[in-house]
């Protein structure tokens, strides 16, 4: 006799991760999620691990967990998951003061923020390249050797 479950947000083929309470500015967490979005999730690991801004650290542990919750929640296969979404937003910003001259003092914003990454299933085929075809009667353009050096000869 619990509380009913929630219906599914998402579509059957995504799953998501939040993480809160990242200590950045959304501008800055932005600048790492725009870095990440629309590509595999392989691609966008090997983005954050080398990446050198602070901040991508926890982003990528977010995207495990995004990953995680396909997989195992969600049963999708983790070789077709792309970053459909990575969405910054503001959390709370502490306020604090920073002593000045002649006994003032000035104002110290330090903001936090969130970042939500869903990850879509997307099966993609692999494409053969044509190779080029010509036409029956012309043969491949042939280079002649230089003249030049039958006159030194």
């Amino acid at each position: 006799m619990g509380k009913e479950s929630r219906q599914r947000v998402l579509n059957d083929n995504k799953a998501q991760a939040v993480g809160r309470g990242m200590r950045t500015s959304p501008r800055k967490l932005n600048l790492v999620a725009q870095a990440i979005r629309g590509k595999t999730a392989e691609q966008a690991l090997n983005e954050l691990t080398f990446s050198p801004k602070r901040i991508a650290k926890e982003v990528k542990k977010v995207l495990q967990s995004a990953i995680a919750n396909a997989e195992n929640n969600h049963d999708l296969d983790v070789d077709d998951l792309v970053v459909a979404e990575a969405s910054v937003g503001k959390n709370l910003t502490l306020k604090r003061f920073h002593a000045r001259a002649r006994g003032r003092g000035a104002r110290v914003e330090k903001p936090f923020s969130q970042v939500t990454i869903i990850v879509e299933e997307r099966r993609e085929e692999k494409k053969v390249a044509k190779k080029p075809v010509r036409k029956s009667g012309s043969k491949p353009a042939t280079t002649k050797p230089a003249e030049s050096a039958k006159e030194t000869a």
